[in-house]
């Protein structure tokens, strides 16, 4: 069955916002007086939930001291965003607004949450392309969990044969194969192509342009 429905992560994918997180990061860790890590360690987390992050960079962490990590860091990213704006990676525009044109139907299954998603992709202009949007906070089994595929098909009417996960990350790729659907990794973002082959990504493109092409 054709593509009808292609599922974007936004992170790497669509939105450069890798200084942004991980500025946002060290912030934070700073500010709770944990030990540094450095930029390789916090980027290697995204794509996890917000609580994920700091688990993975800090496991002997109490449940209650990940939540303080969490809550400290959507204020110190959204204080940021007065002063550093995430940008789109080149192409992304166009290649959406292409795409949307051409009757496929765009959404986006994130690990941020709910409301950054609406109010970055106001902010980057690609709101109108996007006809549902998924947070870490709109599940309760994050990635590589299906769950938010399996819930973008069910709001949207597709069948996990008609839809193309697009993202950066092994957890992307894991998330879309454990839903069934057609999976396609992305070179520009967070993650190796290595890790994007280990998963199993069905195609593995190095530009938003080339997107079309594995569509067609």
């Amino acid at each position: 069955m054709s593509t009808k429905l292609v599922i974007f992560d936004f992170d790497g994918t669509l939105g450069d916002t890798r200084r942004n997180i991980v500025r946002t990061m060290q912030m934070t860790i700073a500010e709770l007086h944990l030990p540094n890590r450095s930029e390789e360690e916090c980027a290697a987390t995204i794509g996890l939930p917000l609580a994920g992050c700091f688990e993975t960079m800090f496991p002997d962490l109490q449940k209650e001291r990940v939540q303080t990590c969490a809550d400290t860091y959507r204020r110190i990213f959204a204080e940021n965003l007065q002063t550093l704006k995430p940008q789109l990676f080149p192409g992304i525009k166009e290649t959406l607004t292409k795409l949307s044109g051409e009757g496929y139907t765009l959404t986006i299954a994130s690990s941020r949450s709910h409301a950054s998603l609406v109010e970055l992709t106001s902010d980057m202009g690609i709101a109108d392309c996007i006809s549902y949007l998924i947070g870490a906070d709109d599940v309760e089994k994050a990635k590589p969990a299906p769950e938010p595929v399996l819930n973008t098909l069910d709001a949207m009417r597709f069948e996990a044969s008609q839809a193309l996960v697009v993202g950066d990350m092994a957890v992307d790729i894991l998330m879309g194969a454990n839903a069934g659907a057609k999976t396609c990794g992305v070179t520009w973002g967070n993650g190796a192509r290595k890790e994007l082959e280990q998963a199993g990504a069905n195609y593995i493109i190095n530009s938003i342009e080339e997107l079309i092409a594995v569509l067609k």
